[in-house]
């Protein structure tokens, strides 16, 4: 099947590539190549932003994964935001998303993490599906009423 890698600087052109065509492929704005690389080449020297790649035996990576950590008061360690998780389409069906989701999982946990967030639109059905299996859920445990994200873009 492959394995799930973590993208180091010299990754970034490989990581910027998947999420411009994930972007693309959903009709969702994208800066371009040059510009994730250049941001990504400076980003994943650090430890805040993790990018994970799944990459099949001998071909190039095929799916992957960007995780945010962050701080918070109500756990001792980061809460894991899963930014974006992109398999390629033809690449789809064979537990490529299952693979990665477990290596952000087995991740977060290492870092001392307890929970990964992770935002999807509403009509995303597929995607909700996805996590819904994985056990993730948008309402949180005793609630009745789903979370919601809400965003001010400026």
């Amino acid at each position: 099947m492959g394995e799930v890698r973590r993208a180091g600087p010299d990754d970034a052109a490989t990581v910027a590539t998947l999420l411009d065509d994930f972007n693309t492929e959903f009709d969702t704005p994208t800066p371009g190549v040059d510009v994730l690389t250049a941001r990504l080449a400076e980003r994943l020297r650090g430890d805040d932003l993790v990018a994970l790649l799944h990459e099949p035996p001998g071909g190039p990576a095929d799916g992957l994964a960007v995780v945010s950590f962050r701080p918070t008061v109500w756990f001792d360690g980061p809460v894991a935001l899963l930014d974006e998780l992109y398999v390629r389409p033809d690449r789809r069906g064979q537990r490529i998303g299952h693979t990665i989701i477990s290596a952000v999982e087995a991740l977060a946990a290492e870092r001392g993490g307890r929970i990964v967030e992770v935002n999807v639109d509403g009509e995303d059905v597929d995607a909700r599906r996805f996590y819904a299996a994985h056990g993730y859920a948008c309402v949180e445990p005793g609630a009745t009423e789903p979370s919601y994200y809400y965003a001010k873009e400026w």
